[in-house]
């Protein structure tokens, strides 16, 4: 069994930085980590590997410091790591980035199940897993809390919803995103990480996917970000030692107020 895991290395959240001029994280020289909830991505394939056999291999797009935390998901105990890097692939919104990730997984030309996190801290989005399983014309399933049972050709999880959880069996090849609620994500061993210094690294640029200028990176986004801040924080209260009756009709008014706004 051939399990693709796709993480992403992301700023830590008190290190974020945005270019002025293309409206994007400065990911270069900032001080990152693996996207938390692709951890927990990264210790169900391995899971499923212990249990079913087969190899694990990690794929992430990024700068040349993303190897960091590819060997860091080796040390957990992924198998292959394969860094998507060019300087063309920058500013890719989540569809270029769902086409480019989408693309070396049909390179490798051989997997059985694609994991996801269910999405990332910096973005937010929950897109790009969706959107390799629509460029590969995958069945998907999002916010995976448990796998019930794989079989040669499908593959049964339980989905989270609002009210409780769905039951959902797929053909196999499929990609899921995982929720934090379906482990928890172990810890590097001491062997993992002498491991992780000697595995090869494949690294493949936009020239190795084939893949088009126009395509990938901002030329290849139809989303744009117009502008990015950080919103300035005022805090203002008041205080009124008055009797119930007239604290709820000022209360009422400053709720209409803000309603209206």
């Amino acid at each position: 069994m051939h399990l693709v895991v796709c993480i992403k290395q992301v700023p830590n959240t008190t290190e974020i930085k945005i270019d002025p001029q293309t409206n994007t994280l400065v990911r270069e020289g900032v001080e990152s980590i693996i996207n938390p909830f692709d951890l927990y991505a990264i210790e169900e394939a391995i899971r499923l590997k212990e249990k079913y056999g087969g190899k694990v291999t990690a794929i992430s797009m990024g700068p040349s410091q993303v190897e960091s935390a590819l060997r860091e998901a080796v040390s957990m105990g992924v198998d292959d790591i394969i860094l998507l890097s060019d300087k063309r692939f920058a500013g890719a919104d989540t569809w270029a980035t769902s086409l480019t990730l989408a693309t070396a997984i049909k390179k490798l030309g051989d997997y059985d199940l694609i994991l996801f996190g269910q999405q990332a801290i910096d973005g937010d989005t929950a897109q790009v897993g969706p959107g390799v399983a629509t460029h590969l014309v995958l069945p998907q399933t999002c916010f995976v809390r448990k796998i019930e049972k794989v079989q040669e050709k499908s593959i049964t999880v339980e989905r989270l919803m609002e009210d409780g959880y769905d039951t959902v069996e797929m053909k196999l090849p499929s990609v899921i995103t995982v929720v934090k609620e379906i482990n928890v994500p172990r810890l590097p061993s001491l062997r993992g990480k002498r491991v992780a210094k000697s595995t090869q690294l494949t690294v493949w640029n936009a020239d190795d996917l084939e893949l088009p200028a126009e395509e990938i990176g901002l030329n290849g986004s139809p989303t744009q970000v117009v502008k990015i801040f950080s919103p300035d924080l005022e805090k203002e209260g008041e205080i009124h030692e008055l009797p119930a009756e007239e604290a709820v009709e000022i209360l009422y008014k400053k709720i209409m107020k803000l309603k209206n706004q």
